[in-house]
C-alpha cells in the first residue's frame, strides 16, 4: 500500500526554516525549527564522491561556504570540515537528519538532477526503508521518477515542473505519461496550464516556491499545497 499522505494546503518549509545568517539553509538548526513550529520540511539530496547521501542543494559550495568546490569532488570527510556560511553549522546528511525529524514532521524529498542517478536512487530507498515518518519523493528528472517506482512503487513521488521545459511536453502530457508521477511540483507561474488543471483534477499539486503572505493568499483558494520560504514566519 501506498504511505497515506494529506496534501490538501499543506504547508512546507523550503529547505527548513532558515535566514542564511546564523541558520542556513538545509541545515540541522533550520530543520530544528521547522520541527518547532510543526512545519514540513523539504530538503535537497545528492552524493559525494564516496557515494554518501548528504543534505544540499547546489552542485557547488560557494553560494554556502565561499569555497569554490563542486560537491561530486568532495567526500563527506571532506565536507564535514567545511562550515556552513559564518556558524558552526556542517552539511548534515540523510541519516541525521531522519534521526533528527523521527517522524514529528512529513518531509518532502527533492533528488538532484545528477548523472549518477540511479545509484543515488538505490542509496535513497535503502536510507529510507527502516524509516518509520510520512515522507514524499520528487525530481525534476523523469527518469529518476521511473526508477524509482520501478525499485519501490509503494512510495509517493512527484515531477518537479518550470517553464524550461519545452512547452509541448507539459501540453502533451508526455513527461506525466512517461513516468507517472503521484503528484506534481510546479513554479508558480504554470497554475494555470491546461495540462496542470487536468492533471489536478485526480492528483495533488505542490506550488513552489511561495515567498511572501500576499501569495500565499493568491493561490490558496485551490486546493494546492505550498513550498514556502519561510512562511508563515516571515
Amino acid at each position: 500500500m501506498k504511505i497515506p499522505i494529506n496534501y490538501e494546503k499543506l504547508i512546507i518549509a523550503h529547505r527548513g526554516i532558515h535566514n542564511n545568517k546564523n541558520i542556513p539553509e538545509n541545515s540541522i538548526s533550520s530543520f530544528k525549527k521547522a520541527i518547532i513550529y510543526n512545519t514540513p520540511i523539504e530538503l535537497d539530496i545528492q552524493l559525494t564522491k564516496d557515494n554518501q547521501v548528504i543534505v544540499f542543494h547546489d552542485k557547488n559550495l560557494f553560494r554556502m561556504t565561499k569555497k569554490n568546490l563542486l560537491i561530486k569532488k568532495l567526500t563527506l570527510k571532506e565536507l564535514k570540515k567545511v562550515p556552513l556560511l559564518n556558524t558552526n553549522e556542517k552539511i548534515p546528511t540523510l541519516q541525521e537528519v531522519l534521526k533528527l525529524v523521527n517522524n514529528k514532521v512529513l518531509l518532502d524529498i527533492e533528488l538532484k538532477n545528477i548523472k549518477k542517478y540511479k545509484k543515488l536512487v538505490n542509496k535513497t530507498l535503502n536510507i529510507l526503508k527502516n524509516y518509520k515518518g510520512q515522507f514524499i519523493i520528487k525530481s525534476f528528472n523523469p527518469n529518476t521518477i521511473k526508477y524509482l517506482r520501478k525499485k519501490e512503487p509503494n512510495y509517493q513521488y512527484g515531477l518537479l515542473l518550470n517553464n524550461k521545459y519545452p512547452s509541448f511536453l507539459i501540453s502533451t502530457n508526455a513527461l506525466i505519461n512517461y513516468c507517472k508521477p503521484d503528484f506534481l511540483a510546479i513554479s508558480k507561474d504554470m497554475t494555470e496550464k491546461k495540462a496542470i488543471k487536468s492533471f489536478h483534477k485526480n492528483h495533488p499539486i505542490l506550488i513552489w516556491t511561495i515567498s511572501n503572505k500576499n501569495e500565499l493568499k493568491k493561490y490558496n483558494h485551490k486546493k494546492y499545497s505550498f513550498i514556502c520560504n519561510n512562511l508563515p514566519y516571515n
